[in-house]
């Protein structure tokens, strides 16, 4: 349960129209995890190792994940873009980098998903490809040696 300070937070934070960069993360993971209409056990692994690479509180991340289910998805995906754009270029490339993990956690990346990460990071942020593969690559290999140790 979370308790009335991290509500509170959470409440402030949407009120002055400021996300921070764990919660654009977790509201662009949902977004993609649901994009292509089902939800599959590599997208969840891939969610357990973003929240321990990451530092993000397990709870909060999983109770975030089910208040976006009542939500509006394009509305939370412009919300988050639009949030997105106000982060420094590193944290951009890396939230695009954890989404490509999360995509290709079963070995293949979806149409759907494919689509939705290319308009972020191409359209919208016009991000370079080499450096989104250079920090996905170190996710990866943060992901493989959390699993296997």
């Amino acid at each position: 349960m979370l308790g009335s300070g991290t509500i509170f937070r959470l409440g402030i934070a949407k009120a002055l129209g400021k996300m921070s960069y764990k919660t654009i993360l977790t509201q662009l993971f949902f977004v993609l995890i649901y994009a292509d209409g089902h939800v599959n056990e590599h997208e969840r692994c891939s969610g357990k190792s973003l929240i321990k690479s990451e530092g993000l509180n397990e709870e909060e991340f999983n109770v975030q994940l089910e208040l976006l289910k009542s939500k509006d998805r394009p509305t939370v995906l412009a919300d988050s873009v639009k949030a997105l754009k106000r982060l420094d270029r590193d944290q951009q490339i890396r939230v695009i980098a954890w989404l490509c993990v999360v995509a290709n956690g079963d070995g293949f990346m979806d149409r759907m998903e494919w689509q939705l990460i290319y308009q972020i990071y191409h359209k919208e942020l016009n991000l370079p490809l080499e450096e989104i593969f250079k920090v996905q690559k170190e996710l990866n290999r943060f992901s493989r040696e959390k699993v296997f140790a």
